[in-house]
């Protein structure tokens, strides 16, 4: 699953939680963890908050793409 990858590595960028993420998003930090653990995939909504909050395309957290 890309999205968990492209995740961890948004966050790391970012240098920010999980958690802080995870109330931006309005999602648990459990929520959060399971996608970058691959032991859960995010719903439509969740994807397009996630790319609304790193300010990337959904194309581009989704793998699809490497342009932001």
């Amino acid at each position: 699953m890309e999205f968990g990858n492209r995740l961890k590595d948004l966050i790391k960028e970012k240098n920010i939680s999980q958690e802080t993420l995870a109330k931006s998003i309005g999602v648990s930090q459990r929520a959060v963890s399971k996608w970058i653990n691959h032991q859960a995939e995010p719903t439509e909504s969740s994807i397009v908050n996630c790319a609304k909050f790193f300010e990337v395309s959904a194309d581009f957290i989704l793998g699809l793409t490497d342009i932001t």
